[in-house]
């Protein structure tokens, strides 16, 4: 009885995992990082520590994995509880003979020369499938190297760049080691003729490249931002 018990147990958790594979894939993120993003947190394995980023980023999955952990850590007492209450009540020698010889007949099936180059072509096959760059944290696409930065730099009245542009401020910016990647003005991203627009108070660049080279470059700008930021947290 109860070993019938975890089976159906073991057939709802299987359930629960494929529905919220399908939740997931809902909210953008791709079916296989999806599923082994799901029995990570049911299990609360840390072996996704960087695509984990992927559910801390975003406010819906954040919401569903509050519930998948705790889901999970409901279902390790349940299945706990049940294993040790069948432990009890004793295994016969026949069970145990069954169990083990489960095992051997897996491994030395596994060993067969033909069984690992059907699973090698499988598994070498699977690789190509690569997870995309819209799949992966921002930090593993860009901050590669310790002395780069990403940053996203908005402008006051009170910059320098406001109603200039940065062709004028900026003119050796083809030998520094950085790239202005877009300009956000509003709903309106710039990309095109980034260095001859004019700019305007309210534009937000996206900055990436060398972090001295942009500290030292943009660092009025960084400056206000930086005292900005700290009247909002001293206003809260």
């Amino acid at each position: 009885m109860i070993l019938l018990f975890l089976l159906i147990y073991f057939i709802i958790i299987l359930v629960v995992i494929e529905i919220f594979v399908i939740l997931f894939q809902m909210t953008g993120l791709k079916v296989k990082v999806s599923r082994f993003q799901v029995i990570s947190m049911m299990t609360g394995t840390g072996y996704t520590t960087g695509e984990s980023e992927l559910i801390l980023g975003h406010p819906i999955r954040r919401k569903l994995a509050a519930f998948l952990i705790s889901f999970g850590a409901f279902s390790l007492a349940v299945i706990i509880s049940s294993v040790s209450q069948f432990l009890s009540n004793g295994l016969r020698t026949t069970e145990i003979l069954i169990g083990a010889a489960v095992v051997i007949i897996i491994y030395c099936i596994l060993k067969i020369e033909g069984i690992q180059l059907v699973l090698s072509k499988l598994f070498n096959q699977e690789l190509k499938h690569k997870v995309g760059l819209a799949d992966l944290p921002i930090r593993d696409i860009f901050l590669k190297n310790k002395k780069d930065i990403l940053i996203h730099l908005p402008l006051y009245k009170e910059s320098e760049l406001a109603d200039s542009s940065l062709i004028q401020l900026i003119t050796n910016h083809n030998s520094l080691d950085f790239a202005i990647l877009f300009i956000e003005r509003g709903d309106v991203i710039i990309r095109k003729n980034i260095y001859e627009t004019t700019l305007q108070e309210g534009d937000q660049l996206l900055l990436f490249g060398r972090k001295t080279v942009i500290h030292e470059t943009f660092s009025h700008d960084l400056q206000i931002m930086e005292e900005k930021q700290k009247q909002q947290s001293d206003e809260i």
